[in-house]
């Protein structure tokens, strides 16, 4: 792959890139000189488990260590103490450090079921926070002024309603910033939420003469199985990369088509290449929506399992939504490519007539695939297809 390609990787389906000439630099002269260049990635370990949403930065942590990255995976087990207040409308509760060491030993070992341990390093930035000291703490404090502060949205939105803001969640920003002035860090990627406090790490990479200032990524918040809402425990539609093979196959293909794309963009190690070749085999009727997805789910379900799990949790799955419902032994045929629906269904002998044909399909008694359809204009493209009509006439066609 050339190093254009691997730009367009990384950009691909990112929502914003501040300093894309830095990356830029950055890839060109590994694959010139393949010197590797240092990318910054905090997690603070404020809950043990992560789920789908959380890994689409992972992902694209991923995409970078094929293209000459080395992967700062940063433990906020100081910051996580404080507790990042962003989308927050009060303080958060202070957590044990016992309990962030049992949450960040959790987060690492997911963590690496996407990342290459070898081009990884993890650092925890109580590492240096706890030899800042108070005259450090406060010459840090001293590179912003609370004006600047209170221009973040969240804080403004407190400030304005007359919530409580403590001086601690000042200091977040500011410490996650000086992460990026301790580790150097040549490119940091963070969700759309972040911004703020990817921002600091440059403004303080310039502030402390680093001699550099680090290039940000920002990736957007994935949607949960509604299409709709954000990915969240609390609105119980994710999927848990902890979770049984069987249950992260079944959610995976329980998304609709549409957002089956937002999923193969933001998760899938497949190119960019690939994937427009999936779109274009849908389009085109050369492939089944449902067969794209299930090669999602697959390779999702392997990713935080393994290969044998994922086989068997499609073959249960099958067994139990497909094979339950249609017949082992059912006639076989092969019709041409663009045939119309209702005159497929008599070639079948599963309708005496197509007018009979129409008026199932007006009925919804008819489905392909398991899924009713309510065109009766449907012309069938190439493909292989499992045609119904009521609960007990089945058909499996061979078009084109």
């Amino acid at each position: 792959m050339s190093a254009q390609e691997a730009l367009n990787e990384i950009k691909r389906a990112t929502a914003e890139i501040i300093d894309f000439e830095r990356i830029e630099k950055l890839v060109n002269r590994y694959y010139s000189e393949g010197k590797e260049y240092f990318v910054k990635f905090g997690m603070d370990p404020t809950a043990p488990d992560i789920h789908l949403g959380h890994t689409v930065v992972l992902q694209k942590l991923a995409v970078f260590q094929k293209y000459g990255a080395h992967i700062q995976l940063l433990i906020g087990d100081f910051t996580a103490t404080i507790g990042d207040p962003t989308g927050k409308s009060e303080t958060r509760k202070v957590l044990p450090m016992e309990k962030i060491k049992e949450n960040a030993k959790s987060y690492t070992e997911q963590a690496f079921k996407i990342l290459d341990p070898k081009k990884t390093t993890i650092v925890f930035n109580s590492q240096w926070l706890e030899k800042l000291g108070t005259s450090g703490l406060i010459g840090l404090t001293m590179q912003y002024n609370v004006a600047r502060m209170l221009e973040r949205d969240d804080f403004e939105k407190r400030y304005k309603n007359g919530q409580s803001i403590s001086i601690s969640e000042f200091l977040y920003p500011l410490l996650q910033g000086y992460d990026s002035v301790e580790l150097k860090s040549d490119i940091e990627l963070g969700g759309t939420d972040q911004k703020f406090n990817l921002l600091m790490g440059r403004h303080l990479q310039r502030a402390y003469n680093v001699g550099k200032e680090q290039a940000v990524l920002m990736m957007p918040i994935l949607e949960g199985l509604d299409g709709v809402q954000k990915m969240s425990k609390s609105l119980g539609n994710y999927i848990g990369i902890a979770e049984e093979p069987k249950d992260i196959y079944a959610k995976v293909l329980s998304i609709s088509d549409d957002l089956m794309w937002r999923y193969y963009d933001l998760l899938s190690s497949k190119t960019i290449q690939e994937i427009e070749e999936l779109k274009e085999g849908v389009a085109n009727g050369t492939l089944h929506p449902k067969k794209v997805k299930e090669e999602l789910a697959l390779e999702i379900t392997a990713r935080f399992s393994d290969q044998e799990s994922a086989k068997a949790a499609k073959e249960a799955f099958d067994a139990l939504f497909k094979k339950k419902e249609i017949p082992d032994n059912i006639p076989e045929f092969e019709l041409e490519d663009g045939i119309w629906i209702c005159k497929a269904l008599q070639e079948c002998g599963l309708e005496p007539s197509t007018s009979q044909g129409r008026r199932d399909i007006k009925q919804g008694a008819v489905r392909i695939d398991q899924e009713k359809i309510g065109d009766e204009q449907l012309k069938l493209k190439k493909g292989e297809y499992v045609l119904q009509v009521g609960k007990r006439k089945f058909a499996k066609v061979k078009v084109g």
